[in-house]
């Protein structure tokens, strides 16, 4: 799905490959209130944000809690679709809002019908 795919920029016609390497707990290194998704573009690092609050919201309004595959591919649709939209380019970090979160999460999962169709996440070299 959504952790390894291939866009293109509508800017300047740029094929983008996105590929998710890592769901790193932002407390620790940047000290916000977040997880943050790795992944490489195009060998580049690019970083979503999503709000440690977004977790909390989903398991209140579902009973279902963001799992780190669930994560992944809403970040990754998130990009995607950012990069599509030609939302900024070219930026490092995106941020997303609670809402964005669960609006990608509700994509995903109908996208995938089921948590236990979501794709595995790969294993990184030196992991």
């Amino acid at each position: 799905m959504y952790e390894d795919f291939h866009v293109t920029d509508p800017w300047t016609g740029e094929e983008l490959h996105c590929r998710w390497t890592a769901n790193i707990v932002a407390i620790a290194t940047r000290h916000a209130d977040a997880v943050d998704i790795r992944f490489e573009v195009n060998g580049h690092p690019v970083w979503i944000a999503m709000p440690s609050r977004a977790w909390v919201e989903e398991k209140r309004r579902s009973g279902h809690v963001i799992t780190d595959r669930l994560a992944a591919q809403a970040a990754g649709r998130y990009l995607k679709l950012a990069v599509e939209s030609g939302y900024d380019n070219g930026r490092e970090m995106y941020a997303m809002s609670v809402e964005e979160v669960l609006e990608q999460t509700d994509a995903v999962m109908r996208e995938a019908r089921h948590s236990t169709l979501l794709p595995e996440l790969p294993a990184m070299p030196g992991s």
